[in-house]
């Protein structure tokens, strides 16, 4: 019983931080797309987005650790930086639309 519970929790869990994920990446493709959008943070949550996606990176998976640590800290460090260059008011609008 304690397996099938676990199990449950950890999907609700996943499912919980899918969502999550994706309500985050309509927030920035609203504020992407946004006229009064300064274009700093729009660079940078543009590379954000790009760095997340493409399959090119600045130091290769295959070196262990390192290869995965390098995506670890750059997407959160370009989206934070980002959120700290953008106006609240784009912010908290994009992501009214976003609930």
């Amino acid at each position: 019983m304690a397996g099938a519970r676990l199990e449950v929790t950890l999907l609700d869990t996943l499912k919980t931080i899918l969502h999550s994920i994706t309500r985050e990446l309509g927030v920035y493709r609203c504020a992407l797309a946004h006229p009064a959008m300064p274009w700093l943070p729009r660079i940078l949550l543009g590379a954000a987005i790009a760095y997340f996606v493409l399959p090119i990176d600045i130091l290769p998976d295959f070196i262990p650790v390192i290869g995965q640590l390098d995506d670890l800290l750059i997407v959160p460090g370009l989206v934070w930086l980002a959120l700290r260059f953008m106006p609240p008011t784009i912010l908290t609008e994009c992501r009214s639309k976003a609930a």
